[in-house]
């Protein structure tokens, strides 16, 4: 078993455990964690795949999710700051809507 191989399963295991947070828990924060965890197991595979062959393909494709990956986070903590002000949870089965009553 080669350097390649141990990161594709050790990218497979932090996908699957980023999967199994964002179906198990209940508050937005830990999901938004499970989201990126996945996103951080996609690139680990993509630097692995990157090894195996010639060229950037894969490190070029990593920054790019690098980049999205921190406007999720951005977009995600501004939403759950926002509704963390209205209803004073961050529970997503509690949010009933996202706008204020006037």
């Amino acid at each position: 078993m080669n350097k390649t191989d141990l990161l594709f399963y050790l990218g497979v295991f932090l996908f699957c455990s980023g999967l199994l947070m964002v179906f198990t828990k209940k508050n937005a924060i830990m999901i938004l964690m499970g989201i990126e965890l996945m996103l951080n197991a996609a690139n680990l595979n993509l630097v692995a795949f990157n090894q195996s062959t010639p060229g950037l393909d894969g490190q070029l494709f990593a920054l790019f999710i690098i980049i999205v990956a921190v406007c999720e986070a951005a977009v995600g903590i501004a939403i759950l700051l926002k509704a963390y002000r209205f209803y004073q949870t961050v529970v997503p089965d509690q949010f009933r809507d996202l706008h204020e009553k006037l």
